[in-house]
């Protein structure tokens, strides 16, 4: 018996001794998959088409060519591999060809099985002549890649660009990508990659010894066929965003314009503007992202938080009377400005000292109306005023300000939009009151928006009460899009009934008010100036514009950095935009050109000299000394 038991456990060992080599050799380690690998199937990738990108009217912006990458199987590459003739076949050195393999093994999350980018960007010439002796290099592969190529020279903050995928980014969806591929970083492209990438096609074949193609394996069964990118159809009218970049031309600052019945983006320019074909050449794209004192990659229409200024009275009008605090015909009396104690805010409306109304008000801009508006908000309950400033910041949420907007853009900002625990946690519980913030009703103090959300408001006011979320996508593969966050309407808190008030506050702006320069015949125009105080500079020139006034069209919200009044360059370009939209063409050709002719440049780099002053690392130029050519005398 015990002879037996002694069998029966030598055989089991030896049972358990195969399989454990068995397990050894195909779990932990590539010997029999490389050999598979090696002498049976070769697998070819295919790289689909990414997915153009067209406005709104079907212009082309973004489409495709193509680039050609010899790709590497580091696995693959045996002892015998003759490295001096390849490397002088691919035209790199030894030592080169060292590094880069180096670089490729050493990586982490390094694949033994998965191909990786040797040499990029081969021209045709040099496909052709590798492409004679490649057979001979079985660990090497030539693939071709589509790659971006711009129709235009404007809008590189929307369109965005791709660029190879990192590590990180792989990880993250490690099923499709591979090291190599390109992704989109920023813009469109990167909003919607799932939609442009398309699905990569797999070509599975049969090769001898030598990695020639016997055909194909298993007949095709395990292959997928390549699938190109989608279509997609911006929102954007070309025409609009390509004449906002021109009069942003040596100017900071965007030009934001929507058409109010859809949320729509007509245009979305910040400045300094980018050409995206800039993004196609690395050293002229890492130049882009690395300048930290224009900052053009920063999206001032999305990213970029300002005091609204002026523009934004008509909310705070908006919501005094939805909260009771006053109402359509309360009138305030301007002192030439507001004053409380040694305080006093100045004012330029013109009518003093006798009992103004809230439309007159908007159409002068008078800061002692809406100062006052705001007071009695915010002591809405004397006893605590948290509660009307937190029932006066719900108002504003409901405009989509001071939170994020859930566009489908890649960035944004929330600005901000101050509360009771805001002003609790800076001044302490009940220490602060309306006097200390006063600053909020005219749009400046604590306030931050950005253009978009300047737009947005101004959008919300022409439906007298309702935003479409803006959205930058209008169509995908020639279906419009059906997100329920951009085809469903948002209602804002404020009742309906207390839009036409400001509306018409907002159509004195250009009769009797601050933008009467810029009224023009052929449609009636409502809107609202703005100049907000920048404490490192030139004043900020905003403007928000709603046409035609009896039927919303579209909406534009311009801010230039620096610019000083409202009325003198942000609203005439609000204007122009809309009359190209409206009209087709425009009629003020003066006036365009003195748009696109002026420029700001010098009031910044005084702004960045005196930033490098305040840091102690200013130096000041050296002067050259004229040196006076001495003066020969001839005598007759």
């Amino acid at each position: 018996m015990k002879k037996l038991i002694v069998v029966y456990a030598l055989i089991l060992f030896i049972v358990f001794l195969f399989i454990g080599r068995l397990a050894y050799l195909q779990l932990l380690t590539d010997r029999y998959t490389l050999n598979a690998f090696n002498t049976s199937i070769k697998q070819e990738i295919i790289y689909p088409n990414r997915g153009d990108i067209l406005d709104r009217n079907g212009k082309l912006l973004v489409s495709n060519t193509y680039s050609y990458e010899l790709n590497v199987l580091p696995m693959k590459i045996g002892e015998d591999f003759d490295k001096a003739n390849f490397s002088k076949l691919v035209g790199v050195s030894v030592n080169q060809f060292d590094s880069i393999i180096s670089s490729i093994t050493e990586a982490d999350g390094f694949k033994k099985l998965s191909p990786y980018p040797f040499k990029k960007n081969i021209t045709r010439e040099d496909y052709a002549r590798m492409q004679e002796q490649l057979y001979l290099y079985p660990a090497f592969s030539i693939v071709k890649r589509p790659e971006r190529k711009y129709m235009v020279n404007t809008a590189g903050n929307i369109l965005g660009y791709i660029n190879e995928a990192n590590p990180s980014y792989i990880k993250s969806d490690s099923t499709y990508y591979q090291p190599g591929d390109f992704v989109g970083i920023t813009g469109v492209e990167k909003s919607y990659e799932k939609d442009l990438r398309g699905v990569k096609g797999i070509k599975n074949w049969i090769v001898d010894r030598t990695m020639n193609v016997v055909g194909p394996y298993k007949d095709g069964q395990y292959d997928r066929p390549v699938k190109s990118g989608k279509t997609v159809h911006l929102t954007i009218d070309y025409r609009l965003q390509q004449l906002a970049e021109e009069m942003l031309q040596n100017k900071r600052g965007a030009i934001v314009a929507i058409d109010p019945k859809t949320g729509e983006i007509l245009a979305l320019a910040s400045a300094p503007t980018i050409n995206p074909n800039d993004f196609l050449n690395s050293k002229t794209r890492n130049a882009l992202i690395n300048d930290s004192i224009s900052k053009p990659t920063f999206d001032r229409a999305l990213q970029g938080s300002y005091p609204p200024g002026s523009t934004f009275k008509m909310l705070t009008a908006l919501a005094g009377m939805q909260m009771g605090t006053m109402t359509d015909s309360t009138r305030y009396v301007c002192k030439h400005g507001f004053r409380y104690g040694r305080m006093k805010i100045g004012c330029h409306c013109g009518q003093y000292y006798s009992p103004q109304t809230l439309e007159h008000a908007i159409g002068k801009s008078c800061n002692n109306y809406f100062s006052e508006a705001y007071r009695d908000i915010v002591r809405k309950d004397p006893n605590d005023y948290s509660v009307g400033m937190n029932e006066w910041a719900n108002i504003m949420n409901s405009f989509g300000l001071g939170k994020f907007m859930g566009t489908d853009l890649p960035v944004g900002s929330k600005g901000l939009m101050p509360t009771g625990d805001f002003y609790d946690n800076r001044f302490g519980e009940g220490v602060w009151n309306p006097y200390r913030i006063i600053f909020n009703g005219m749009g400046q103090g604590d306030i931050n928006t950005t253009p978009l959300q300047m737009a947005n408001f101004t959008a919300a006011i022409a439906n007298q009460g309702f935003f479409f979320t803006p959205h930058i996508v209008q169509k995908i593969e020639g279906q419009p899009i059906k997100d329920s966050n951009f085809i469903i309407p948002k209602k804002t808190l404020v009742d309906p009934k207390y839009f036409p008030t400001i509306l018409r506050g907002m159509k004195n702006v250009f009769t009797m008010g601050t933008g009467r320069a810029l009224r023009i015949k052929e449609y009636e125009q409502m809107g609202k100036t703005g100049t907000a105080q920048n404490s490192q500079g030139q004043d900020h020139s905003l403007f928000v514009l709603i046409a035609p006034a009896d039927n919303p069209k579209i909406v534009v919200a311009a801010i230039v950095e620096n610019a000083h009044y409202g009325a003198t360059w942000a609203g005439p370009m609000t204007s122009l935009v809309a009359e190209l939209y409206i009209n087709d063409t425009i009629k003020r050709p003066a006036l365009l050109t003195k748009m696109k002719n002026q420029s700001f440049q010098s009031e910044y780099d005084r702004q960045w000299i005196n930033y490098l002053k305040r840091k102690g690392l200013y130096i000041e130029p050296v002067k050259k000394e004229s040196i006076e050519p001495k003066q020969i005398v001839t005598r007759n």
